[in-house]
């Protein structure tokens, strides 16, 4: 009998986007199309499509810890990385989660969702504080946009140099590294994002895609850098690595309904 490929674990503790776009939902495709197995915690449950976000059922800290458990017992990922986590109850069941580990936790890529693309709040206003003092300390990255970036710096941010001043900020204040995502500066024709580790600092850039609307480009772009990191590559090479990722997912987007939606298996469409 052929020995069967092993694949490595990865998981994202994130809510439910019924719509298919952003989510667990992106994660899980996202991991699939970097040869990684995906396992999940589900924090909230969203009616959601690309236009609105609609109602919002959140998980009991204690059923997503249940869920943790469940996961590290049976399919130990190699990384994780969280997304919509919406309150603070959550947010303290995962960093407790991840502070418990007697043999480590895996490195923790912090998306720090707060607001969805259609404007809609996924962070409650109180848990900020838990989010900013008790999970980004426990991250080996955090992916701010630039609205998350100027939430987390208390800085407006209009210019490129603003995001390496960000970048370093959000390293010295919390002692993860930062990876500020600048697709919001829409003044500049390529999409710039920033690296900063404490050692090695990366600028990424990418020829900007215009004519297309997506939504769920930050849980893509942070699940591939979280699928990679479980395949064992180092943080710096995972970002350049995401960053191609995510630019060709976007100009390989596809139609769905009246909707463009990313393409996470664009290389299978390329023959790779």
């Amino acid at each position: 009998m052929a020995s069967r490929e092993h694949q490595q674990v990865a998981l994202t503790i994130a809510g439910s986007d019924s719509g298919g776009g952003a989510g667990l939902q992106a994660d899980l495709k996202t991991f699939a199309a970097l040869g990684v197995h995906g396992t999940t915690a589900v924090t909230c449950l969203t009616a959601q499509n690309p236009a609105a976000v609609t109602a919002v059922q959140a998980a009991t800290p204690k059923f997503v810890r249940a869920q943790l458990e469940a996961v590290f017992g049976e399919l130990p990922p190699r990384a994780a990385k969280t997304g919509m986590l919406f309150n603070a109850g959550i947010i303290r069941e995962v960093a407790r989660f991840w502070q418990a580990g007697e043999r480590g936790r895996p490195p923790l890529v912090v998306d720090p969702v707060m607001v969805a693309t259609s404007g809609a709040r996924l962070l409650q206003p109180a848990a900020v504080k838990a989010l900013l003092n008790e999970l980004l300390p426990l991250a080996a990255l955090v992916t701010p946009n630039l609205d998350e970036a100027e939430i987390l710096t208390g800085k407006k941010l209009s210019r490129l140099d603003d995001l390496f001043e960000a970048a370093l900020t959000i390293h010295q204040r919390f002692g993860c590294a930062v990876l500020v995502k600048g697709g919001h500066l829409t003044r500049s024709p390529e999409a710039v994002d920033v690296f900063f580790d404490g050692e090695t600092g990366l600028t990424l850039s990418a020829p900007r895609v215009r004519g297309v609307s997506t939504h769920g480009t930050g849980c893509t772009y942070s699940a591939a850098i979280t699928g990679y990191l479980a395949l064992g590559l180092d943080l710096s090479a995972t970002v350049e690595l995401a960053k191609n990722h995510i630019t060709q997912a976007i100009a390989q987007s596809v139609r769905v309904g009246r909707h463009s939606a990313l393409n996470p298996f664009w290389r299978e469409a390329e023959g790779d």
